[in-house]
């Protein structure tokens, strides 16, 4: 029979167990359970990856939230420094022209101080990419002042970590320097001190770390003499004073005398050095006059405060004894130059601790009783005796140690010289030309170039004084004139102006050879 051709209908149902359909039936159950589990680990799976995808959606925009939020603090920051720093700027030059302002509105007669220093009729320059914020008072006429970081360049400095002094190079048109960091880290600035030439010294009493790294910025700054730059920490170093005058020595006595540089009289007694002599040399530091070497042949180096009046005391011996030399002081060392009999001699010792002279160079020509004046980077010899006496002005350096160089000459030749010194200008004044011509001239000559002096004026005796220097003027106290007299004026004459001097006080008593200091 052909299966395929039968009908439906055809076929005997009977014999078909109902228990067959119940089977199917049984079977059809869980194929539609399966079907029915299938579906619902399909709508599981859906159902975990859309959370896990929210999930992931979700901390992705949170992290993106994050990260704007940081750049846009970060944004944020930048603008408020820049406008900080802008504010700064504007700031510092408001503040430097109002206390321009106020210093040049006020009477010639009424004293203005920064700190301790007397201002008052003195040239205050401001110089580009000033970083000094001044602020002057009215009524107290007393200038307050911080030092700000203005535009400035940066050196980072290799330090071996045996010592805590250092040696700096700096641009010419640079007038300060500021330590900034230290291994990274950045320093208090009331924590060292900072000198106008090239020496930065840390006040710590260890050496720093070997092989490590000082990060140094150089800055423009105005500069008055003898004042604080912020904080109590560094000083701009300068070698004229603005409080007194000294005078020791001389004539074999050991008397100091004090004269002010604010108000025109006489000196007064206020110490003594520690042996009698003349012809010693005279150099200042901030704290303290220096009285060194001495005629016949002394090398005692004695020291006196100028915070209080007292005695010197002996700190240190000079490479020779002699007496006759010339002086200078870096914002450090004293030097002293020359000497008799014809010394070329340049001996140097420091101010930071008692001790004694080394000799590091030598003038161009041995000779004794010169002049001695000091800039800022260099000490200056000129003229001095030396059968005959010599017109010759030697340069040597403080930033190293080395030799003279002549780098002009004197109007005269003549020794028995003093020296003053401005912040600009060396001067030469009064002397004597062997065997006995005395003179009264005020010989000038530039810092800034090498040349020769012209004579700007007279003191009022033609004698051999010794010299002191203000920041407005230079002083000649005491003296021989002629006929072997000796005299105890004291002469003042102006640094701003050419012009001759004019007989302000007395020292104590009349003497010539002594020692000139001031603060």
């Amino acid at each position: 029979m052909d299966l395929n051709k039968l009908k439906l209908s055809q076929i005997d149902t009977s014999d078909i167990a109902t228990s067959d359909f119940a089977s199917r039936t049984s079977v059809d159950t869980v194929q539609d359970n399966v079907s029915a589990l299938s579906a619902n680990v399909n709508v599981s799976n859906a159902w975990v990856n859309a959370n896990d995808y929210t999930t992931y959606l979700q901390a992705q925009s949170n992290d993106y939230a994050t990260l704007l939020q940081a750049q846009s603090n970060d944004y944020s920051t930048l603008l408020e420094a820049r406008s900080n720093d802008y504010s700064t700027f504007t700031t510092l030059t408001a503040n430097i022209y109002n206390t321009y302002t106020a210093l040049s509105s006020n009477p010639s007669n009424t004293n203005i101080y920064v700190g301790n220093t007397l201002v008052s009729n003195t040239a205050v320059i401001f110089e580009a990419s000033n970083s000094v914020s001044l602020v002057a008072n009215s009524t107290s006429k007393i200038v307050s002042f911080a030092v700000q970081m203005g535009n400035v360049t940066s050196q980072v400095i290799s330090v071996s970590g045996t010592s805590n002094t250092f040696v700096l190079s700096r641009s010419a048109s640079n007038s300060s320097m500021m330590l900034v960091s230290y291994n990274g880290l950045l320093q208090d600035p009331t924590e060292y001190t900072v000198y106008g030439n090239n020496t930065l010294t840390l006040n710590n009493t260890e050496p720093l770390i070997s092989n490590s790294k000082l990060e140094v910025r150089h800055f423009d700054f105005f500069d008055l003499p003898g004042t604080s730059s912020g904080g109590g920490g560094g000083e701009s170093y300068s070698f004229q004073g603005t409080v007194s005058g000294y005078t020791s020595g001389g004539n074999n006595i050991n008397t100091i005398d004090k004269f002010s540089f604010s108000a025109d009289g006489n000196a007064s007694d206020v110490g003594d050095l520690s042996q009698s002599r003349k012809w010693p040399a005279g150099q200042s530091s901030s704290s303290s006059g220096y009285s060194s070497g001495g005629y016949p042949a002394t090398n005692t180096i004695d020291k006196f405060p100028f915070a209080t009046d007292g005695n010197a005391t002996d700190v240190g011996d000079l490479s020779q004894g002699r007496g006759l030399a010339a002086s200078q002081s870096s914002s450090i060392n004293g030097y002293t130059a020359g000497g008799y009999s014809t010394r070329n001699t340049i001996d140097k010792f420091p101010f930071s601790a008692d001790a004694n002279a080394t000799d590091v160079g030598d003038l161009t020509q041995g000779r004794y009783v010169p002049a001695g004046q000091s800039s800022t980077t260099n000490g200056y010899t000129s003229g001095g005796g030396n059968q005959p006496s010599q017109n010759t002005i030697d340069k040597f350096p403080f930033a190293a140690d080395g030799n003279a160089t002549d780098v002009g000459d004197l109007t005269q030749a003549r020794r028995g010289v003093a020296g003053q010194s401005s912040s600009t200008h060396g001067y030469t004044s009064g002397g004597r030309l062997d065997p006995g011509t005395f003179y009264s001239r005020i010989d000038k000559f530039s810092f800034s170039s090498d040349g020769n002096a012209s004579i700007v004026g007279n003191l009022t005796l033609a004698r051999e004084p010794v010299g002191q220097s203000s920041t407005t003027s230079g002083y000649s106290s005491g003296g021989g004139t002629p006929g072997a007299n000796v005299v105890n004026t004291i002469d003042k004459f102006p640094f701003a102006s050419d012009a001759n001097a004019t007989d302000v006080g007395d020292l104590t008593q009349s003497r010539s050879t002594a020692a000139g200091q001031q603060v």
